[in-house]
C-alpha cells in the first residue's frame, strides 16, 4: 500500500504551529466488531463526540455477527458521514484491523474495540503524547469497570497485580517506554514498516506487533492520560475462555520471538503444574501434596481480602474464584498450546 498523502506533513504541522494557530492532524479510528450489539452504539458515541479539533473518521470492520451488530453499524454510518462500514468476512480481530486500516485515509491510526469506551480527551491526549515523545505507538490504561457483581470482581482482578501482574496498562504507573500498550494510537508509517498486524495471531496480536515495532527501532510509550473504560466478560465461562486463549497465543508469541517470556508470563503455568502435581501426590497417599493446591486457594482468599477493599459484598465473594479462573485458564492455555498454533496451514492441492 502506498503511504497516505498525510504521512509526511501531519505531525510536522503539529510541531511547527503556534498554540493559537495549531493545525491538528487528521485521525482515523479503526474498530473491528463482532457480536457487539450490547456495546457498539455506546462505544461509537464515545468516539464521534471526542473533544478533538482535527478531522476524525471512524472505520467499522464488521464480522459475520449472530446478533444485530451489522444493523446497528449501518444505522450509525447512515447517521454520521464520518463513519464507514467495511466487511470483515473472517470475523477475526487481526484481519478486521488490517481491513479497517487499509480502508482508512489518515496518517494517525487509533485502535478501539467494540466494548471499550473512550474518554472525551483520548484522541487529543494520544496526538499530544505522540508529538512530545516521538513514539510510534502510544497507549494508556485499560480501566476495567463492571456493572454486575461478577463484572465488578473481574474488573478489580484485571486492575490488580495479583490478577494480571505489573503491566502498567493494567495497573497504572508513570509515563514511559514499555513493551506494549492497550489498544494503541499508531503512526501509519510504523504499521507500514512492519507489515501491519500478523493475521496468524488470532490473539496476542497487539503484543506481537508492538514487539516488531520495537525491533525495527520504534518506541512504544505508556501514558496514564489515555484511560479507556473496558467492559469485562459477563460470566465465568466467558472469562475462562478469554484467558485460556490468551495463554495459548502468548506461548505462540514466545515461540516466534525467543527471549520474550519472563516470570510474569510463566507464573500461571508453573502454578498449574505445581497444583496438579500436589493433587496427584495427595491422591496417591502423600498427604503433604495437598499443601500446594490448598495453599494456592488460601492465597487467593487472602489476596481477595486485600484487593477487594471497597467492593460490594457480592462482588467480593466472587473475587477469589475470579482470580483462580484467570490464573488457571491462562496457565492451562499456555501449557496446552499446540506447536502448530499460529503456523500457516499448507495449501491442499
Amino acid at each position: 500500500m502506498n503511504p497516505s498523502p498525510h504521512t509526511q506533513s501531519d505531525l510536522q504541522d503539529v510541531r511547527s504551529a503556534q498554540p493559537s494557530e495549531r493545525t491538528w492532524p487528521a485521525v482515523s479510528v479503526v474498530m473491528p466488531v463482532l457480536n457487539e450489539e450490547r456495546h457498539l452504539d455506546d462505544a461509537v458515541r464515545h468516539i464521534v463526540t471526542q473533544d478533538y479539533p482535527g478531522e476524525l473518521e471512524l472505520v467499522l470492520s464488521v464480522g459475520p455477527s449472530r446478533d444485530r451488530t451489522e444493523e446497528i453499524a449501518q444505522k450509525l454510518a447512515a447517521s454520521d458521514q464520518r463513519i464507514r462500514v467495511v466487511p470483515n468476512p473472517t470475523g477475526r480481530t487481526p484481519q478486521g484491523l488490517n481491513i479497517a486500516i487499509r480502508a482508512s485515509q489518515y496518517s494517525i491510526i487509533v485502535r478501539v474495540d467494540g466494548h471499550s469506551l473512550l474518554p472525551p480527551d483520548y484522541v487529543r491526549a494520544a496526538v499530544e503524547t505522540m508529538e512530545q515523545t516521538g513514539a510510534d505507538n502510544v497507549g494508556g490504561i485499560m480501566a476495567a469497570e463492571g456493572v454486575t457483581p461478577f463484572e465488578q470482581a473481574v474488573a478489580r482482578a484485571m486492575t490488580s497485580k495479583l490478577g494480571v501482574g505489573n503491566a502498567r496498562f493494567h495497573t497504572g504507573g508513570e509515563p514511559g517506554e514499555v513493551e506494549t500498550v492497550y489498544l494503541g494510537t499508531f503512526r501509519r508509517s510504523a504499521l507500514e514498516r512492519v507489515g501491519y498486524y500478523d493475521e496468524t495471531f488470532v490473539r496476542a496480536q497487539d503484543w506481537e506487533m508492538n514487539h516488531r515495532i520495537r525491533q525495527t527501532g520504534g518506541k512504544i510509550f505508556f501514558t496514564p492520560r489515555m484511560r479507556v473504560t473496558y467492559r469485562p466478560r459477563p460470566n465465568l465461562r466467558a472469562l475462562a475462555k478469554q484467558y485460556y486463549h490468551t495463554g495459548r497465543w502468548r506461548r505462540v508469541v514466545g515461540r516466534e520471538h525467543q527471549g520474550t517470556l519472563n516470570l510474569r508470563y510463566l507464573a500461571p503455568p508453573l502454578a498449574v503444574v505445581a497444583m496438579v502435581a500436589g493433587a496427584v501426590a495427595g491422591l496417591a497417599g502423600f498427604w503433604p501434596g495437598w499443601i500446594l493446591p490448598g495453599g494456592y486457594a488460601l492465597a487467593m482468599i487472602a489476596g481477595a481480602a486485600a484487593e477487594g477493599r471497597g467492593l460490594p459484598f457480592a462482588a467480593w465473594l466472587r473475587l477469589p474464584l475470579v482470580f483462580a479462573t484467570m490464573h488457571v485458564s491462562w496457565g492451562v492455555g499456555f501449557l496446552t498450546s499446540p506447536p502448530g498454533l499460529g503456523q500457516p496451514k499448507p495449501n491442499k492441492s
